[in-house]
């Protein structure tokens, strides 16, 4: 299937507010209060990333531990999803030195409670774990909710993606780190760039180690190339404002509120 085809690419138009794991510098990240906040302010599409609970549920996370953003500590898979539903997910959220969200029942949801949530909201999706069983658990709970055509899905992690792909070929996928990186390095230098049908979007960082890599002629590229681009994590509104005029397909940003403005000027 070309990527002209895929059911979630039609009819989206640049450039997509995307709310990087529901805009975590303005709520608790990976949380349904978050996403919730974020559609609130425009947001056209959820970035999020998802792990395997202990009893099999596919749950809303982006590290393997609960350490950082909870007040809980230990692995995301040695808990149940109902243990995981009841730690402080937003224990951690500092905003101007206070901690706004703290005991206000922001636990890990499930991802099926995401989807039944904002059942016409775009999803764009990470798979965390190299666990074999997240897959198929993934895509199950993307079926049961109908969910498939409007989720961009994949890894950062090669192999991962690989299998994921093989398991859903008909599902929209991007990039992974080995092809986005000599993808993206081919269309900053102007050489020869890689073709693998394979993957419908570019999922890419506005800058690598100091240097820009969303130019005009990576977009123009992604352009002949017929990819998707969305550029992460775009936090500055000179920074939003320049992908906007260059055309980019979509934003991801931890400040959905910045980025509505933006949008809307």
């Amino acid at each position: 299937m070309r990527a002209h085809d895929l059911p979630f690419l039609r009819g989206l138009v640049p450039t997509l507010h995307i709310a990087h794991r529901g805009g975590a510098g303005c709520f608790p990240e990976n949380t349904l209060a978050a996403f919730g906040g974020a559609i609130a302010l425009g947001a056209t599409m959820l970035e999020l990333d998802v792990h395997l609970s202990a009893d099999g549920e596919v749950v809303v996370c982006h590290d393997d531990t609960l350490d950082r953003c909870t007040d809980a500590t230990g692995p995301v898979s040695a808990r149940t999803a109902r243990e995981l539903a009841q730690v402080d997910a937003g224990y951690h959220f500092a905003l101007d030195g206070a901690h706004p969200w703290r005991g206000r029942g922001c636990g890990i949801p499930r991802l099926a409670e995401v989807l039944a949530r904002w059942p016409d909201v775009r999803l764009n999706i990470e798979l965390k774990s190299a666990d074999p069983l997240l897959i198929p658990a993934f895509l199950g709970v993307l079926d049961a909710a109908g969910a498939r055509d409007r989720t961009c899905m994949g890894s950062e992690q090669d192999a991962v993606a690989e299998a994921l792909f093989a398991a859903a070929p008909d599902a929209c996928h991007y990039q992974p780190r080995g092809p986005l990186t000599a993808w993206v390095m081919a269309a900053v230098m102007g050489t020869a760039r890689p073709r693998d049908d394979r993957w419908a979007v570019v999922d890419m960082p506005l800058a690598w180690q100091g240097t820009p890599l969303v130019t005009p002629g990576l977009v123009a590229a992604a352009r002949a190339d017929g990819l998707w681009v969305n550029v992460w994590t775009v936090d500055e509104e000179a920074d939003m404002a320049r992908l906007k005029a260059l055309g980019v397909g979509g934003i991801m940003t931890d400040r959905p509120d910045r980025l509505a403005r933006v949008l809307a000027s």
